[in-house]
């Protein structure tokens, strides 16, 4: 059972680890696209 218990723990933090990291790299993603859409929405104002 302890066996058990501990594989399991491992499993979660694997996971968590994991799901941290891509949420990361997603929200970076994220920030960087919509401060280059919000430059391009501008430079489009300007012109007008």
């Amino acid at each position: 059972m302890e066996e058990q218990l501990r594989i399991i723990l491992i499993i979660i933090t694997l996971v968590s680890i994991f799901g941290l990291i891509v949420f990361i790299f997603v929200r970076n993603y994220l920030k960087i696209k919509i401060e280059y859409l919000v430059k391009q929405q501008k430079k489009n104002k300007n012109l007008e």
